[in-house]
Protein backbone atom coordinates (compact mmCIF):
# COMPACT_ATOMS: atom_id res chain seq x y z
CA UNK A 1 0.00 0.00 0.00
CA UNK A 2 2.82 2.42 0.81
CA UNK A 3 4.23 2.14 -2.72
CA UNK A 4 0.78 2.60 -4.20
CA UNK A 5 0.21 5.74 -2.15
CA UNK A 6 3.55 7.15 -3.25
CA UNK A 7 2.51 6.81 -6.90
CA UNK A 8 -0.96 8.33 -6.47
CA UNK A 9 -1.14 11.82 -7.92
CA UNK A 10 -3.15 13.95 -10.32
CA UNK A 11 -1.59 16.74 -12.38
CA UNK A 12 -4.19 19.48 -12.23
CA UNK A 13 -4.79 21.23 -15.53
CA UNK A 14 -8.50 21.99 -15.48
CA UNK A 15 -8.57 25.74 -14.77
CA UNK A 16 -6.72 28.75 -13.41
CA UNK A 17 -7.51 31.56 -11.00
CA UNK A 18 -6.27 35.15 -10.83
CA UNK A 19 -7.35 38.21 -8.89
CA UNK A 20 -9.33 39.55 -11.83
CA UNK A 21 -11.42 36.37 -11.86
CA UNK A 22 -12.73 36.91 -8.34
CA UNK A 23 -16.06 38.39 -7.36
CA UNK A 24 -16.04 41.61 -5.35
CA UNK A 25 -16.58 39.81 -2.03
CA UNK A 26 -15.63 36.45 -0.55
CA UNK A 27 -19.25 35.35 -0.13
CA UNK A 28 -20.16 36.17 -3.72
CA UNK A 29 -17.13 34.19 -4.91
CA UNK A 30 -18.04 31.27 -2.65
CA UNK A 31 -21.60 31.29 -3.99
CA UNK A 32 -20.23 31.39 -7.54
CA UNK A 33 -18.05 28.32 -6.97
CA UNK A 34 -20.88 26.56 -5.14
CA UNK A 35 -23.07 27.13 -8.20
CA UNK A 36 -20.31 25.66 -10.39
CA UNK A 37 -20.07 22.59 -8.16
CA UNK A 38 -23.84 22.14 -8.27
CA UNK A 39 -23.91 22.46 -12.06
CA UNK A 40 -21.07 19.92 -12.33
CA UNK A 41 -23.13 17.35 -10.44
CA UNK A 42 -20.93 17.24 -7.34
CA UNK A 43 -22.62 15.06 -4.70
CA UNK A 44 -23.70 17.30 -1.81
CA UNK A 45 -21.81 20.36 -3.09
CA UNK A 46 -22.61 22.19 0.16
CA UNK A 47 -20.67 19.63 2.22
CA UNK A 48 -17.80 21.14 4.18
CA UNK A 49 -15.24 19.74 6.60
CA UNK A 50 -15.71 21.55 9.92
CA UNK A 51 -12.70 21.75 12.25
CA UNK A 52 -13.03 22.63 15.94
CA UNK A 53 -10.89 22.30 19.05
CA UNK A 54 -11.66 21.16 22.58
CA UNK A 55 -10.78 22.95 25.82
CA UNK A 56 -7.42 21.14 25.88
CA UNK A 57 -6.75 22.20 22.26
CA UNK A 58 -7.35 18.73 20.79
CA UNK A 59 -8.53 19.20 17.19
CA UNK A 60 -11.51 17.42 15.65
CA UNK A 61 -12.97 17.48 12.16
CA UNK A 62 -16.08 16.11 10.51
CA UNK A 63 -18.18 16.73 7.42
CA UNK A 64 -21.30 18.85 7.84
CA UNK A 65 -23.65 20.62 5.45
CA UNK A 66 -23.54 24.36 4.87
CA UNK A 67 -27.07 25.74 5.03
CA UNK A 68 -26.47 29.46 4.58
CA UNK A 69 -24.00 31.86 2.97
CA UNK A 70 -24.14 35.65 3.06
CA UNK A 71 -21.99 38.62 4.04
CA UNK A 72 -22.32 37.63 7.71
CA UNK A 73 -20.76 34.19 7.29
CA UNK A 74 -21.37 30.49 6.69
CA UNK A 75 -24.11 28.66 8.59
CA UNK A 76 -24.51 25.08 9.77
CA UNK A 77 -27.11 23.46 12.03
CA UNK A 78 -26.54 20.78 14.63
CA UNK A 79 -27.39 19.29 18.00
CA UNK A 80 -25.83 21.85 20.33
CA UNK A 81 -25.11 19.23 23.00
CA UNK A 82 -22.92 17.24 20.57
CA UNK A 83 -19.14 17.22 20.68
CA UNK A 84 -18.89 19.90 18.02
CA UNK A 85 -21.62 21.90 19.73
CA UNK A 86 -19.65 21.92 22.98
CA UNK A 87 -16.46 22.90 21.18
CA UNK A 88 -18.11 25.68 19.20
CA UNK A 89 -19.63 27.10 22.35
CA UNK A 90 -16.45 26.77 24.38
CA UNK A 91 -13.76 27.94 21.95
CA UNK A 92 -15.82 30.28 19.74
CA UNK A 93 -13.52 29.65 16.76
CA UNK A 94 -13.79 27.23 13.86
CA UNK A 95 -12.51 26.49 10.37
CA UNK A 96 -14.19 24.85 7.39
CA UNK A 97 -13.17 23.56 3.97
CA UNK A 98 -15.34 22.93 0.92
CA UNK A 99 -13.53 20.14 -1.05
CA UNK A 100 -14.64 20.04 -4.68
CA UNK A 101 -12.20 17.44 -5.99
CA UNK A 102 -13.84 16.96 -9.37
CA UNK A 103 -13.35 20.67 -10.08
CA UNK A 104 -9.82 20.64 -8.64
CA UNK A 105 -10.91 23.36 -6.22
CA UNK A 106 -11.32 23.97 -2.54
CA UNK A 107 -12.33 26.89 -0.34
CA UNK A 108 -11.04 27.18 3.22
CA UNK A 109 -12.20 29.68 5.80
CA UNK A 110 -11.77 30.39 9.49
CA UNK A 111 -13.18 32.81 12.03
CA UNK A 112 -15.20 33.39 15.15
CA UNK A 113 -18.51 31.60 15.61
CA UNK A 114 -21.87 32.84 16.83
CA UNK A 115 -25.29 31.32 17.38
CA UNK A 116 -27.85 31.83 14.64
CA UNK A 117 -30.91 33.81 15.70
CA UNK A 118 -33.87 31.64 16.83
CA UNK A 119 -36.11 32.96 14.05
CA UNK A 120 -33.53 31.90 11.43
CA UNK A 121 -33.28 28.48 13.03
CA UNK A 122 -37.07 28.07 12.98
CA UNK A 123 -37.24 29.13 9.33
CA UNK A 124 -34.64 26.56 8.32
CA UNK A 125 -36.17 23.86 10.54
CA UNK A 126 -39.45 24.24 8.68
CA UNK A 127 -37.72 23.26 5.42
CA UNK A 128 -36.35 19.98 6.81
CA UNK A 129 -38.07 16.69 5.96
CA UNK A 130 -40.16 15.33 8.82
CA UNK A 131 -37.85 12.32 9.13
CA UNK A 132 -34.86 14.60 9.69
CA UNK A 133 -36.82 16.57 12.28
CA UNK A 134 -37.72 13.39 14.16
CA UNK A 135 -34.12 12.22 13.96
CA UNK A 136 -32.95 15.43 15.61
CA UNK A 137 -35.25 14.69 18.56
CA UNK A 138 -34.34 10.98 18.73
CA UNK A 139 -30.55 11.17 18.63
CA UNK A 140 -28.49 12.30 21.62
CA UNK A 141 -25.67 13.11 19.24
CA UNK A 142 -22.11 12.07 20.19
CA UNK A 143 -23.21 10.00 23.21
CA UNK A 144 -22.49 6.26 23.51
CA UNK A 145 -25.21 3.96 22.15
CA UNK A 146 -25.59 0.28 23.07
CA UNK A 147 -26.33 -0.88 19.53
CA UNK A 148 -28.26 -0.03 16.36
CA UNK A 149 -31.49 -1.38 17.84
CA UNK A 150 -31.30 1.27 20.54
CA UNK A 151 -31.16 3.98 17.89
CA UNK A 152 -34.07 2.48 15.98
CA UNK A 153 -36.07 2.21 19.20
CA UNK A 154 -35.39 5.86 20.02
CA UNK A 155 -36.62 6.93 16.59
CA UNK A 156 -39.73 4.74 16.88
CA UNK A 157 -40.52 6.27 20.27
CA UNK A 158 -40.12 9.76 18.81
CA UNK A 159 -42.42 8.90 15.91
CA UNK A 160 -45.08 7.81 18.40
CA UNK A 161 -44.53 10.95 20.50
CA UNK A 162 -45.22 13.26 17.56
CA UNK A 163 -47.69 11.03 15.69
CA UNK A 164 -50.55 13.47 16.25
CA UNK A 165 -48.42 16.61 15.78
CA UNK A 166 -48.68 18.19 12.35
CA UNK A 167 -45.58 20.36 12.76
CA UNK A 168 -42.67 18.98 14.76
CA UNK A 169 -41.20 21.76 16.93
CA UNK A 170 -37.53 22.70 17.03
CA UNK A 171 -35.79 20.78 19.84
CA UNK A 172 -34.41 23.03 22.58
CA UNK A 173 -30.98 21.43 22.11
CA UNK A 174 -30.81 22.07 18.37
CA UNK A 175 -29.85 25.18 16.42
CA UNK A 176 -27.55 27.00 14.06
CA UNK A 177 -24.00 28.26 14.22
CA UNK A 178 -22.45 30.86 11.96
CA UNK A 179 -18.74 31.00 11.18
CA UNK A 180 -17.91 34.69 10.76
CA UNK A 181 -14.74 34.49 8.68
CA UNK A 182 -11.74 36.75 8.89
CA UNK A 183 -9.91 34.77 6.21
CA UNK A 184 -11.26 32.92 3.15
CA UNK A 185 -8.94 31.18 0.71
CA UNK A 186 -9.86 30.06 -2.81
CA UNK A 187 -7.62 27.27 -4.12
CA UNK A 188 -7.47 26.17 -7.75
CA UNK A 189 -5.28 23.22 -8.71
CA UNK A 190 -2.59 23.90 -11.34
CA UNK A 191 0.05 21.85 -13.12
CA UNK A 192 3.28 20.85 -11.35
CA UNK A 193 1.74 21.63 -7.95
CA UNK A 194 2.01 25.36 -8.71
CA UNK A 195 -1.54 25.91 -7.54
CA UNK A 196 -3.41 29.21 -7.46
CA UNK A 197 -4.17 30.36 -3.90
CA UNK A 198 -6.03 33.64 -3.48
CA UNK A 199 -7.02 34.71 0.01
CA UNK A 200 -9.51 37.32 1.20
CA UNK A 201 -8.12 38.69 4.48
CA UNK A 202 -9.94 41.06 6.81
CA UNK A 203 -8.20 44.04 8.37
CA UNK A 204 -8.70 43.88 12.14
CA UNK A 205 -8.72 47.67 12.43
CA UNK A 206 -11.38 48.80 9.95
CA UNK A 207 -12.90 45.40 8.94
CA UNK A 208 -12.04 46.02 5.28
CA UNK A 209 -10.98 43.15 3.04
CA UNK A 210 -7.87 42.69 0.90
CA UNK A 211 -6.97 39.88 -1.51
CA UNK A 212 -3.48 38.36 -1.45
CA UNK A 213 -1.90 35.62 -3.54
CA UNK A 214 -0.09 32.87 -1.62
CA UNK A 215 2.68 30.54 -2.76
CA UNK A 216 1.35 27.00 -3.27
Amino acid sequence: MESQLARMRVDYRRDELDVGDLAATWHEQLERWLDDATAAGVVEPNAMVLATTSDDCTPSSRTVLCKGIDERGVVLYTNCTSAKGHELRSMRRAAATFPWYVLQRQVSLRGNVERVAPEETRAYWATRPRGSQLGAWASAQSTHVRDRRALDAALAATERRFADTAEVPVPPHWGGWRIVPDRVEFWQGRANRMHDRLRFEQNTMDRSWVVRRLAP
